[in-house]
Parts: structure tokens; sequence; C-alpha cells
């Protein structure tokens, strides 16, 4: 059973509700003096949980995990004909119309509050006597304060760019109304202050939280993620993409970072540098804790939906839920669609585009655990998804080992990965090339991922002739890109890999093109057209029967040679033993329009193709995407400082 987000804690509301009460207006003295809530190990515990207990409110539960990660060239849902103000408006990139909708009020208010409660956590720890007499727990828990608000400034610089920089808590007579801060000095400081801090965290296995508490393992591996966010491109208020190189000072020491590998002092300024950080802070992860990948890659994400947490594992940290109210969204809103269940129901947000599922081989091991073609109308019977929403298949409710109840629908108590061993290998791999090609060290990283995606029999082929033909720094590069898709589908990582490898548009304008020629490809239109030639045999129809209410495919990639006979509506298909129900397949990625008087037929694009990208319109796939939210019209209409120019925001559907 899960133990730390909700957990209530009589201390840590009392201790932060002068914070809670009107952030640009510190007045109250806190009911508990921090000397006294901060005398040992065991309250203090209590205040860093109420850092984490922030992650079981839905703006973190569905809409910043996963909801908000939409659309790239992996998860992508369909919203809207229009914009409506909701977050449908968030898949189609048009965010910046958002400036009054309340969610993103609440996830910047919520953000912004665990930081506050991480900064008095952080403050007082490190004033206690416990503390500076060394005390281990105490320097645990400084380290999780540390993560929690790094996490926290991620989520921000991620989701809005440069924003308002708290590194200490609110108090009587401080300026609280703070302008926007380069997220590059953001990224900097927050890797500063985990290096500075993970020697003193515990590893998993070291204490009985293990992986549901952040810990040393994670915080190797979060230090390497933010250096690559602080190497990488982000959106700058001109609405270019550039990196910190390109339009910093450099010498500001804000953007520096100092660190000591192996006895070697080194300091982190240019993108090359943070590549460097990154490869040796996995190498320092792996070096220390080092493990073999799970050969069951089904059984990583089975054991998160039967509640088992296992440490020297791959997964490194998960976000702990509960089944009871706030206990998590995962297997409602991202996860298979189930209705009528037992167990409830769950209707998944979180789509993947049919390219995405082209893409994988057709023999790798990921593919019918990354995407479920399926869906449940009961605890037993299986329906089809369509081309569009085909879902996440690595969480089901259904495998949840406690009764949930046929009315029950969050709170699954399903945790949310947040970092695996394989995305170290990954990164590892990632930073390497960035740094000397596809190098041996590169290249084993990057095998040891592929050797679990295929059966022994198939890696000569798939694993070691793929990787040895990578013998340039830009295949390698290319390699990485897709393999972090196959590897991660569904975790919602996608979309800020994107923007940090300045990617994001040239990706969404080569998904819609192979969209729309699959499409064509279905009804045999422009075949003389290689482009469109090469999809001519994937499966216009797809065609399956279903035993016991389990359903079996026929054909679930390609064109079948030989059409059943027996074909029976979906209806009549458990009435009618060996029958074959049918389905539009591709032909569902362009749309045949007859005209009710002329009879004339045209075609044109899916809806899906049409609407999922919308807000990016550039056809070259140069420019930047419009990614990042507006900060809430309250917030701004509240400060000296802030607003909406600039930063890529299209503030207007006209």
């Amino acid at each position: 059973m899960k133990k730390i987000i909700n957990t209530t804690i009589l201390f840590c509301t009392l201790l932060i509700a002068v914070s809670c009460n009107d952030f640009l207006d510190v007045e109250s003295p806190s009911a508990f003096d921090s000397d006294y809530v901060f005398s040992n190990a065991g309250d203090a515990k209590k205040m860093v949980l109420g850092v984490y207990a922030l992650f079981s409110q839905d703006t973190y539960t569905s809409r910043m995990s996963n909801v908000f990660m939409q659309n790239t060239d992996v998860e992508a849902n369909e919203p809207a004909a229009n914009p409506d103000g909701s977050r449908r408006d968030v898949w189609s990139l048009q965010g910046g119309l958002l400036q009054n909708f309340g969610d993103i009020l609440k996830c910047w208010n919520d953000n912004y509050l665990a930081i506050e409660r991480a900064n008095q956590c952080i403050e007082g720890i490190e004033a206690s006597e416990e503390y500076k007499k060394g005390n281990s727990d105490m320097k645990m828990l400084l380290g999780e304060a540390y993560c929690l608000r790094a996490y926290r400034y991620f989520l921000l610089c991620n989701y809005w760019g440069d924003v308002p920089y708290h590194r200490e808590s609110a108090k009587a007579g401080m300026q609280l109304d703070k302008p926007r801060t380069d997220k590059n000095i953001i990224y900097s400081g927050m890797i500063q202050d985990l290096i500075d801090h993970e020697e003193g965290m515990y590893f998993a296995d070291q204490y009985p939280d293990g992986i549901e508490r952040m810990n040393r393992e994670f915080c190797l591996g979060f230090i390497a993620r933010l250096a690559f966010f602080r190497a990488g491109y982000g959106m700058t208020k001109e609405g270019i993409m550039k990196r910190a190189d390109e339009y910093l000072d450099l010498n500001n020491d804000s953007l520096a970072v100092t660190y000591t590998i192996d006895g070697v002092t080194k300091t982190a300024r240019t993108y090359k540098e943070y590549y460097q950080l990154a490869k040796d802070y996995t190498q320092k992860l792996i070096s220390l804790r080092g493990r073999e990948l799970n050969p069951n890659y089904a059984q990583i994400f089975e054991n998160q939906s039967r509640w088992i947490t296992t440490v020297n594992d791959d997964v490194l940290y998960e976000v702990a839920f509960t089944n009871i109210n706030g206990g998590g969204d995962v297997g409602w809103c991202i996860g298979v669609t189930v209705s009528n269940s037992s167990k409830g129901s769950g209707s998944s947000y979180i789509c993947f585009t049919p390219t995405y599922y082209y893409s994988f081989d057709e023999n790798d091991r990921r593919l019918p655990i990354t995407i479920s073609m399926v869906n449940y109308s009961s605890d037993t019977q299986q329906n089809m998804n369509s081309i569009t929403k085909m879902t996440p298949g690595k969480w089901n409710r259904l495998l949840v080992p406690a009764d949930l109840g046929p009315s029950s629908s969050k709170s699954t108590g399903i945790n949310w990965p947040l970092m695996r061993y394989s995305d170290i290998l990954l990164m590892l791999a990632e930073a390497e090339n960035e740094l000397n090609g596809p190098t041996s060290l590169a290249k084993e990283m990057l095998t040891k991922v592929r050797n679990r995606a295929f059966a022994p029999e198939d890696r000569t082929e798939k694993v070691i002739n793929y990787i040895n033909a990578l013998n340039s720094k830009e295949k390698f590069f290319e390699a990485i890109v897709n393999e972090r898709a196959w590897e991660f589908g569904g975790e919602c990582l996608r979309k800020f890999d994107l923007v940090r490898w300045n990617n994001y548009g040239e990706r969404i304008v080569r998904t819609k093109q192979d969209l729309n020629n699959i499409g064509k490809a279905a009804y045999g239109l422009e075949v003389e057209n290689p482009e469109v030639a090469q999809y001519a045999h994937y499966a216009d129809v797809l065609y399956y029967t279903r035993n016991n209410g389990t359903i079996s495919i026929l054909n679930p990639r390609y064109k079948v040679e030989i059409v059943p006979e027996n074909i029976v509506p979906e209806a009549d298909l458990d009435k009618t033993p060996g029958a074959y129900a049918s389905m539009n397949w591709c032909k569902n990625l362009y749309r045949k329009i007859t005209d009710s008087k002329t009879g004339e037929v045209t075609y044109e694009p899916a809806t899906f193709t049409e609407r999922s990208w919308r807000g990016y319109t550039d056809p070259t796939g140069i420019s930047a995407v419009p990614y990042l939210l507006p900060i809430p019209a309250q917030v701004v209409g509240a400060s000296k400082y802030l607003d909406n120019n600039g930063y890529g925001h299209v503030l207007s559907s006209n």
C-alpha cells in the first residue's frame, strides 16, 4: 500500500498557512516555530511529505504529468473542431488562448506552493541542530526537498519558459512580486543544488520507502536530465528557439555549475560542457548503482498496476499514489480504456499517432505493451480501438489488487513513473554521441536498451547490424530520437524532448505528411508518387474475431492476402462462431466525400490530422512551435512585472 502522497500533516498545514492566504502579502506568523518543527527527523519528514502531497492534486495527477503533454509525433489526441477554452487547446498548440483557463491558474499556483513548501523545508532543515550534527536522515530529507523544488521548477520552465525565481521562503516584508528569470539560470541553480546534496541522500534500497520517494538514484539521473535541458533549446521572449550560448553572457556565474568527478573539479558553462556534466552523472549513477534492465518490459508497468514496488530494478522513482481521494489518475485518464467493469471506468485522454504505431518494428516486444488496440466494456469484453484512438497499454485498472468498485473512476492507486534506468542508458548514449560521435560507449548503451526490445533470434539484425550502421553523429542522434519514442511511449517525455532538441516543428510536419500519404494509399490515390506508394501495403481495413471476449486481429498492420469469407456486423460477432468483423483502418486517415447533389467524389485529410497540431502552421517545420502556456490572467493582473508578451504566444484565434 502506498504511504506518501495522501498523509494529512497538521504541522505542515499550520506552518505553511501563511503562504497560502495571500502570496503577495505575508504578515501572519506561523503557528509553530520552525525550530520546533525541524528539531527532529520525524517531524521534518512530515514537512517534506507536505511537498509531496501536492502531487495528489488534479493539477499533477492528470494535467501536468500527462494530459498537457500532447500533441507530438508520439502522443496525440484530436481536439475539438475549434478552440474551446479547455485542455484541448493545449493539445492543438493553441495554449496562448488559455490565459483565463482555471486549470492553468491552478497548475501555476500549485507549482509555486510546492516550491514555497520546499523552501521552508530547506531553510528549516539547514538551520536545525540535528542537520548540523550530520544526522543522515536529515541529510536525506534535505536532498529530497531540493529535488522536489528542482522538479517543480523543471515543470514551470517547460510549461511557461522564463518564470519568477524564488529561492527563499516567503517572509514578512519580502518582495514577492518578481519579473521572469531566464530558465537557463534556473536550470543551472537547480543542478548546482542537486550536485551539492546528492551524496547525502539514500539509495532506494537503503530506506523503507524505496522508489516511492525521491532517492539518490533519481537525484543523479535528474541532474543529467536537467543538464540536457540546460544544454538544449528553449523558447526566448522573441519567440525563437535558442540555446543559452546563443543569447546569454556565459560569464555570468548564475549560468555556471561546478562539480567534482573522480577528484577532478569541472565547471559547466557552455552547452557542450553541460552535455559533459550529463555524461559524468549518468556514469556516476551506473558506477554506484548499475543494474541490468529487467528483461520483461511488460512487468515494469504491470508492477505499477498491481501496486508492486521493487528497488534496484528499472524504475528509479515513481510518484506514489493511494486508492483514496486524490489517489492518482493513472488507469483513469491514461492507460487502457475500461468501462462498466467491476473496478470502475477510465477513458484515456492520451492516444497515439498512427505513424507512431507503424514506426515500431513489428518484432519489437515493446509494441504490444506500449500501444493498446483494444478497450474493455466489462472485465473481460474487448472491443477494437480506432486507428486514431489507440491508447497506452502500460497501465490497466483491471489489474489493481483491490476492489475499486464499479462506480469508481479516479484514485486507482497506480503510481506514475518519473525516471527509469533505461533513461539513464539513453541519456549517456546521447551525451556521448553529442560530445564524441557514435563511439563504442554510445553504441553499448543503445545496445543494452534495444537488446531487451527483441528476442535473441532477432538481435543480430535488429540490434547489432542496426547499431553498426549508425556510422555518423547525425544517424546516431536520429536513432536516439527514435529509441526514446519507442522506449517511453505513453510516459509523456516526448513533448519536452522535442523542445530541447529543437525538432518539434520538423516532427509535426513529417507526421502530418505521413498521415496524409498513408490515407491516400489506403484509397489508392496518387500511388505513382513514391511517398505514397511506400504505404500501399498498410492495412486499409482490419479484420478481427472475438472469442470469450478476447479480440484477435487477423491483420494488425498490413493488408490481408485473402479477405475472410464470413464477415458479419460487429454486433453479430459474438453470435457467429468463426466469423470476422471488419473496420476501416488506414482509410480513416483520409475522408471520402460524396457530393449529395452531383455525386462527385473528393478526398480530404482526416480531421485528426487537420486539428491535432493546428496551432502550428509553418509547412517547413523550421519556425518555433508555440508550446508554452500563458501566465494566468489573474497572476498578470496582480503583478507589476509579468505579462504574456512574446514567447511565441498567439493570444487570439482570429
